[in-house]
């Protein structure tokens, strides 16, 4: 990373909600309101910034990542036995599929609608030591793994225009593309690694150029690369282990930014695991994608 441009604001907290694992934030514009999710302190968190209100909601096992569906009180959840329908009113999550069961120590990790109506999601080996995970899409009848052999998947997440699909292999500090076709994904390429001393990918968020916006892990960063993998600028974040970001606010111009507390010393790093934002400068952002299947 030569000479990069470090972008002019420096995120704060929207709410201070001391996630341990903080992931899967999504912008619902029909209601203005922001989720995400706490993986290891299981619970669908909801930010409306219009009111600063903000709402827990328990999950009954650890959950990965949810999907908007046509109730926005029901979202598909990314359990870890599987992928869940979860009323957020009653607290009542109802199977759809399970992609591993022959791997009980597995669970699912980051997901993401894709413009076709699937999910795309990731599966990743919960003790983070065997190279178990999987790429999955689910399109409400079919269940098709595309790319196999993580310890830890993150994204994936569509290019703005629909054509590439970006997956990390976190451990091993590289992000990948795939060219997508009608539901079908290619073969992996390169498109960035991570060098030492940056910490590791986490999740991303594509915006409407087409570039690709990824969390750094243990890095109290995020990276902007430019569709052809190069670093456009690095947005500061004050604390270390960012997890995934995802654009809101009504013109989809506020990047959202979750974080995670789980291994450090809240005295020695008292915003972990907190929710920030912070303006792009007028950079948008992509519509989440309603999951209808």
């Amino acid at each position: 990373m030569t000479n990069p441009i470090v972008h002019s604001q420096m995120p704060h907290v929207a709410v201070a909600s001391a996630c341990l694992l903080g992931e899967g934030p999504v912008w619902d514009d029909r209601s203005n309101t922001l989720f995400w999710v706490d993986i290891k302190n299981p619970a669908v968190w909801r930010y409306h910034p219009g009111t600063s209100k903000h709402s827990r909601v328990e999950a009954p096992e650890r959950i990965g990542f949810i999907a908007l569906t046509p109730d926005p009180d029901v979202v598909v959840a990314g359990f870890k036995s599987g992928l869940g329908r979860f009323n957020l009113k009653t607290g009542e999550a109802e199977p759809i599929v399970a992609p591993e069961k022959d791997k009980p120590g597995n669970r699912i990790n980051d997901g993401h609608v894709g413009p076709d109506g699937a999910i795309y999601f990731g599966t990743m080996h919960d003790d983070e030591t065997e190279e178990s995970g999987s790429f999955w899409r689910w399109d409400g009848k079919e269940l098709t793994e595309f790319h196999s052999g993580f310890i830890v998947t993150n994204g994936p997440a569509f290019s703005h225009d629909g054509q590439t699909l970006y997956g990390t292999d976190t451990v091993n500090g590289m992000i990948y593309a795939f060219d997508a076709n009608k539901g079908g994904i290619g073969e992996p390429r390169r498109f960035a690694r991570f060098e030492e001393g940056w910490g590791h990918p986490d999740g991303m968020a594509v915006d409407a150029e087409g570039h690709v916006w990824v969390c750094h892990w243990g890095g109290s960063c995020i990276t902007r690369f430019a569709p052809d993998g190069s670093v456009e600028r690095t947005v500061p974040v004050p604390t270390a282990q960012v997890t995934k970001c995802a654009f809101g606010g009504p013109d989809l111009t506020t990047l959202y930014i979750t974080t995670a507390a789980v291994g450090h010393d809240p005295h020695v790093d008292p915003m972990a695991g907190h929710l920030f934002k912070v303006e792009t400068g007028g950079i948008r952002g992509l519509k989440a994608n309603i999951f209808e299947g």
